[in-house]
This record gives structure tokens, C-alpha cells and sequence, in this order.
């Protein structure tokens, strides 16, 4: 398999025997979700995770998702505030009991960023109201567009609206203490909106941290950030396509065009990418996803997504297990079809300080085409070269050894990375020999099998992949 599977934890799948299924059946990657949960309730996954990585000889990687500025509703006196088309609320930003006349909104600018005509979407997407008036300081009157039944503590989605939130709030800066205590492989950013957002975050995991610093993971969901995709790709370690809030945000068709252009630039650029949002939901209830979401699935194989994320289906859906290993035989089909492959991406910028180490593993991935090869084998202290590999998505086997643990989960989000851990990568002699005969001991290459060696010189010189090496087994 290369394409990735990302599971969220949650009560359906938080034991240990769920989870040790989960990963004998294709899981790549845990995301803790810290929308919800304690840090005792995170503290056990992360516990458990290590024990199914030494058990299994695994290198499952954490994924931790911050919350962000998520906009909710108060409370109400009742279930719900029922409205018809045209009836006018007030949302009101100081703490009330909600009513049919007003209701809070846990967002304390809310009335100054807001204005006359802006769209106001609770529940995802399904209640539009549309602002009235605001007096800029507490309270905005806005018209139902279409009857409504809103409920307590919904949440808030503005399109139109340029929001004054941090990215960080007090909780997310909580949360990240508590993370950066942990062993964690990537982090994701909620609702981000430009690159000083990932810069912020990265500026907080470098002074919290000496070692082992989690990659960044952009949440797409906001229409800022597709103004500034670019930036925002550069500036982070991977992307997150947050299909869900995002197809609030903008016009729900325009999701899957989205979706393939963030892909392709993610390769241009070398950047991991997941899609994520109701990808198999119907297996929430039902033991076997909808035609459609199985197509859906497919389709994010054949864009060329490094991993595809479970969100609901696995954290507090029936069958946990069975949706990982109904997702692993979906990709498996669609690995099957040849032009998924070789998506080459040439270097074009020879002031970049990478711009030898990217050509060399741009010249691997086409001789491993030209070849017919069957592995490309790198040996990396960072991930850098395995990750420059993987978004050429060669057809070969792509093999990465690290003696750096860390590094080999970080590396299990990435497309048709297999990781290998050897302590003994510092001997530079008769290295090649070495890797090719773990490969043959371990069942993944075997006599005569054509393999190319991205090395490099003076030996294992840190970030300086500069030489390559094709022979047969």
C-alpha cells in the first residue's frame, strides 16, 4: 500500500485491542482530536500507540489536531429556537440563556468584524441567517433565509467574514504544552488563514522543544486560505483538504477542483497532503459505505493524496476496524492503475539550497521508470529525501531507513514511504549490502530484483543526497 490512512480516536476505538486491529488492518496514523477529550484521555492513546509500535514493530505516527477558533452558540432555555423564513434573532456576544429573541455567540468581536449583508451559517452549512445590522460592539440582527430549528452550542461558520480570532486561542496553547511534553509526530493547525499563522505555531514548538519537533500540518477550511494556499504551503509541513468546514465556507462545488490543485501543488512543493471529511460516513451505522463514497475514496487516490483521513467512522462509529480494512482494499484496487504514477516534478530553482539534493532524487525517480526498477532505498537522518521521493510517487517500493524512531513515524504519512529502523546507518561501509540484505531478510525485495541507492558523499553526509547507485540483487 501507499496511499496513507489516518484514523481519529475516540470512544469506538480507544482500547487497545481496537487499536492494535486498526493497525494490523492498514492504520498509518492516529489523529487525537482536541475538540474533544481530556489529556488524560490523549495521554492513554499515546501510551497505548507506543505499545502497538513495540509490539508490532510499527512506527504509527500521532497526529494531534488543535482545536482553533471554533465559533459555537450559547445556551438555550429550551431544545432548540425554532424560525420561519424572515423571522429576525439577535446573536449576541455577552453570556445569555438563548431564546427566540437572541442568542449567544462565543465570539467576543463578533458584532464589529461581521456587516450589513455578511451570511451566518450554523450547524455546518444546514441554517443561513443574513445580517441586518450590528451595533459594532455586542449584538448583530440577522434574518432567517429559510425556516430554522437551531440548537445549543451549534457551530458558527462565516463566509463572508474576515475574522479577528487568533489561530492560537488560550486552549490550543494549553493543549500544545501538554503536546510538546509528548512524543508527536505532526501537529494540525485549525482554520488557517495565512502563512504568519504556521509561523506563529512553528515559533512556539521551537522554544517549547530541544528535539524531535513535530511537523505542521495546515487545516484548509477557510476561504483566506485559499487566497494564500501558496504561502501557506510553503511556510508548513504538510496540508490537511478540511472538506467539511470548508464546503461550508465556499460554494460546495467548488470542493473537488480545490481539492486536485491543492494535491498537485503539495507536489510541486514536496509537501505531504491528506484529505480529510466524510470519506466513508455511511460506516458510522452501516457495515459498508455508500457506491459513492467509495468512488469518493477512490478519486483522492487517483488525485494523488498521501493519506486518506477517517474522521467520525473510526472515533465513534460501529465498525472502527472494518472501515480501516474496507478503505486499505478500495486503495489497494486503485494502486493498481498505472497512471498514478511517476508524477515527476523538476527542479527549477538552482539558488535553492536543495536544489542538488531535489535533482538527485528527481534523477531516481526517473531512472527507477526508465529501469523498471523495483525499490529506491535512502538512508535519512531528517525524512527530507524520503519526502522529496514520495511526491514523485514512483511505482518502486520506496524504502527509508533511519536510525532516528521519530523520523520513521514522522515518516508514515507519507505516500509509499516503508520504514525501516537500523542503529548501525553511521558505518558507512558496505552500506548498500547491508540495507539490500534487511530488505531480502525481511521478504520486501529478493534476488534480482533491480534497485536504485540514493546516497550520499562523503558518506552519510546529513541533507546531502548527492549520488545514485543502480544495481541488481
Amino acid at each position: 500500500m501507499k496511499t496513507k490512512i489516518v484514523a481519529t480516536i475516540g470512544p469506538a476505538c480507544s482500547d487497545y485491542s481496537t487499536l492494535a486491529k486498526m493497525a494490523t488492518e492498514g492504520m498509518d496514523v492516529c489523529r487525537l482530536n482536541f475538540s474533544h477529550g481530556t489529556h488524560e484521555d490523549h495521554q492513554k492513546t499515546i501510551d497505548i500507540v507506543e505499545q502497538i509500535n513495540k509490539l508490532q514493530n510499527n512506527h504509527i505516527a500521532i497526529l494531534a489536531d488543535l482545536q482553533g477558533p471554533k465559533i459555537r452558540l450559547g445556551a438555550l432555555e429550551n431544545d432548540f429556537v425554532a424560525l420561519e423564513a424572515g423571522d429576525q434573532i439577535r446573536l449576541v456576544t455577552y453570556e445569555v440563556v438563548g431564546n427566540n429573541s437572541r442568542i449567544s455567540i462565543r465570539y467576543d468581536a463578533f458584532a464589529s468584524d461581521v456587516k450589513t449583508g455578511d451570511l451566518v451559517l450554523i450547524d455546518d452549512g444546514k441554517i443561513a441567517l443574513r445580517v441586518i445590522e450590528t451595533n459594532g460592539i455586542d449584538e448583530v440582527l440577522l434574518k432567517a433565509e429559510t425556516p430554522a430549528k437551531i440548537e445549543a452550542r451549534k457551530g458558527v461558520n462565516l463566509p463572508d467574514t474576515s475574522i479577528s480570532l487568533p489561530s492560537l486561542t488560550e486552549k490550543d496553547l494549553k493543549d500544545l504544552d501538554f503536546l510538546l511534553q509528548q512524543d508527536i509526530q505532526w501537529i494540525a493547525l485549525s482554520f488557517v488563514r495565512s502563512a504568519k499563522d504556521i509561523h506563529l505555531l512553528r515559533e512556539k514548538i521551537e522554544a517549547g522543544r530541544v528535539a524531535n519537533k513535530p511537523g505542521i500540518i495546515a487545516k484548509i477550511e477557510k476561504p483566506q486560505a485559499l487566497s494564500n494556499i501558496e504561502a501557506i504551503v510553503d511556510a508548513s509541513d504538510g496540508i490537511m483538504i478540511a472538506r467539511g468546514d470548508l464546503g461550508v465556507e465556499i460554494p460546495m462545488e467548488q470542493v473537488p477542483m480545490i481539492q486536485k490543485r491543492i494535491i498537485q501543488l503539495c507536489q510541486k512543493k514536496g509537501k505531504p497532503v491528506i484529505v480529510a471529511t466524510q470519506m466513508m460516513e455511511a460506516m458510522i451505522s452501516s457495515i459498508r459505505p455508500t457506491r459513492a463514497e467509495v468512488s469518493d475514496v477512490a478519486n483522492s487516490v487517483l488525485d494523488g493524496a498521501d493519506a486518506l483521513m477517517l474522521s467520525g467512522e473510526t472515533s465513534v462509529g460501529k465498525y472502527p476496524v472494518d472501515t480501516i480494512r474496507i478503505m486499505q482494499q478500495i486503495i489497494n484496487q486503485i494502486e493498481d492503475y498505472e497512471a498514478i504514477y511517476y508524477r515527476h516534478e523538476k527542479p527549477n530553482d538552482a539558488s535553492h539550497p536543495r536544489f542538488i539534493s531535489d535533482s538527485v532524487l528527481f534523477a531516481a525517480s526517473n531512472m527507477a521508470q526508465s529501469t523498471n526498477a523495483s525499490a529506491i532505498i535512502v538512508s535519512t537522518h531528517t525524512g527530507y529525501s524520503a519526502t522529496r521521493l514520495a511526491s514523485h510517487r514512483p511505482k518502486a517500493k520506496l524504502f527509508a531507513f533511519s536510525g532516528n524512531k521519530f523520523v520513521l513515524r514522522q515518516m508514515n504519512l507519507l505516500w509509499g514511504i516503508y520504514g525501516f529502523f537500523d542503529s548501525s546507518l553511521d558505518q558507512a561501509d558496505k552500506l548498500m549490502n547491508h540495507l539490500n540484505d534487511l530488505l531480502i531478510e525481511a521478504g520486501q525485495l529478493q534476488k534480482g530484483d533491480r534497485v536504485i541507492h540514493v546516497l550520499s558523499t562523503p558518506a552519510w553526509s546529513k541533507g546531502n543526497s548527492n549520488t545514485l547507485r543502480l544495481g541488481e540483487l
